[in-house]
């Protein structure tokens, strides 16, 4: 008969669920790896800066080449001023390459991404370097520093070519 009676009181449904314990000690899992794995993330900043930069360079580069290289072809290379067209864009050449004032439209960046700076500029401030006549600074436009941007010099003469200086595009300075 006792079994008859086991067997009509219905039984404690099973329990289901993570105890609290469990819960704890998932949670304080999730936070070691929270705190080890956020530093790399907020490090990217940095890295994504100094890459747009160095692009940046890179472009400033290929319109150095391809406007001097248009100058060869056309015979313009030593003339001290011209103005040709690239892409539907005015740009204004010293010596076969362009100058400071147009190398950013050359090179295709915008003002919209990019803050251009020209010299001359004889005081430094925490967003700008010092720029000579002929010199300028292309810098992120957001988070400008003063050691974190393009240096392009345009030409001075036939033997003295456009530069740009990348160095300063680091992690230390940006």
């Amino acid at each position: 008969m006792n079994k008859q009676v086991r067997n009509a009181i219905p039984q404690r449904a099973a329990q289901s669920g993570f105890t609290l314990i469990e819960l704890i000690v998932v949670i304080v899992i999730l936070g070691i790896l929270a705190a080890t794995a956020l530093p790399k993330f907020t490090d990217l900043s940095g890295d994504a800066r100094v890459a747009t930069l160095t692009a940046a360079g890179g472009a400033v580069k290929s319109a150095m080449a391809i406007s001097h290289g248009e100058a060869l072809v056309r015979g313009e290379a030593a003339n001290a001023t011209y103005g040709t067209t690239m892409e539907g864009t005015t740009i204004n050449m010293v010596y076969g390459y362009p100058d400071a004032a147009t190398i950013a439209a050359a090179a295709g960046l915008s003002t919209d991404d990019y803050a251009i700076t020209q010299g001359p500029l004889t005081t430094a401030t925490a967003e700008t370097p010092v720029l000579a006549t002929g010199q300028v600074a292309i810098q992120l436009k957001k988070d400008r520093k003063a050691g974190c941007a393009i240096l392009y010099k345009q030409a001075t003469s036939a033997t003295n070519p456009a530069t740009v200086s990348t160095s300063t595009v680091s992690l230390n300075n940006c």
